[in-house]
């Protein structure tokens, strides 16, 4: 018996139709609630290479002249390591990475070492070591003094509204170096401690990428990101 019009089983390809407007919807609304547009979320490229690192430099003072005076034995300082950031116009659309972030002391040393953050980023300085310390810092993007405090205290959390490089020190422990490098951009990363770098879920369009390595040297290179492409850059030294 022939089928009514308007009956029956839809022909196939207006099943296919239906199949791939209703994916088309799903994605569009697990985009909307993630707060993102179709055209950003497939707008990734990825950036990946090397950086010649800084040498790593003597500390000031031996921290062996008073260790045992304290209560728990000194870590050596974190390998040097670089910082690749990307600069440019982005997309309105652009991700962030501003959020609390944590530089701790421990082990009499500020870890980690360099800690990357984007502009407008609060900071906690937790101490973990059994005994006090005075975290400090006389860099102009951000001057602060949080003054002598133990493991069950906790200083308030400092914001980062600035960009520029923060040097840190503590008030008690001469030896102990550190180093916020507050950026204008959302997409950074820290090398590993031979200075490979991967930087992913970048925007497509033209950039500078920017390799931070010390307070004296940023290298730098034009770039053109494009949609789902690596890109390998090195930053050898000079």
């Amino acid at each position: 018996m022939a089928r009514r019009a308007g009956f029956g089983n839809p022909a196939p390809a207006a099943t296919h139709r239906l199949m791939k407007y209703l994916v088309h919807l799903v994605v569009a609304l697990v985009l909307a609630g993630a707060g993102l547009a179709p055209d950003a979320a497939r707008a990734q490229a990825t950036v990946e290479g090397s950086v010649q690192l800084a040498a790593p430099l003597p500390l000031p003072v031996d921290p062996a002249r008073y260790q045992h005076k304290l209560p728990g034995p000194v870590a050596p300082p974190d390998p040097p390591v670089a910082v690749v950031y990307l600069e440019g116009d982005f997309p309105a659309l652009a991700k962030t990475n501003s959020q609390a972030a944590s530089m701790e002391q421990k082990h009499f040393q500020f870890a980690p070492g360099i800690l990357a953050i984007q502009t407008g980023t609060l900071v906690d300085f937790p101490n973990l070591d059994d005994t006090y310390h005075n975290v400090f810092s006389y860099s102009k993007p951000k001057r602060f003094d949080l003054g002598r405090y133990r493991k069950d205290e906790k200083p308030a959390a400092l914001l980062f509204n600035k960009p520029g490089v923060i040097k840190l020190y503590c008030e008690i422990h001469e030896h102990m170096r550190g180093t916020i490098l507050v950026l204008d951009t959302p997409y950074f990363v820290r090398t590993d401690h031979s200075g490979k770098f991967r930087l992913e879920h970048l925007p497509a369009g033209n950039y500078v990428l920017k390799a931070w390595v010390d307070e004296k040297v940023t290298r730098q290179r034009a770039i053109e990101l494009k949609d789902g492409a690596i890109l390998h850059i090195d930053f050898p030294g000079t």
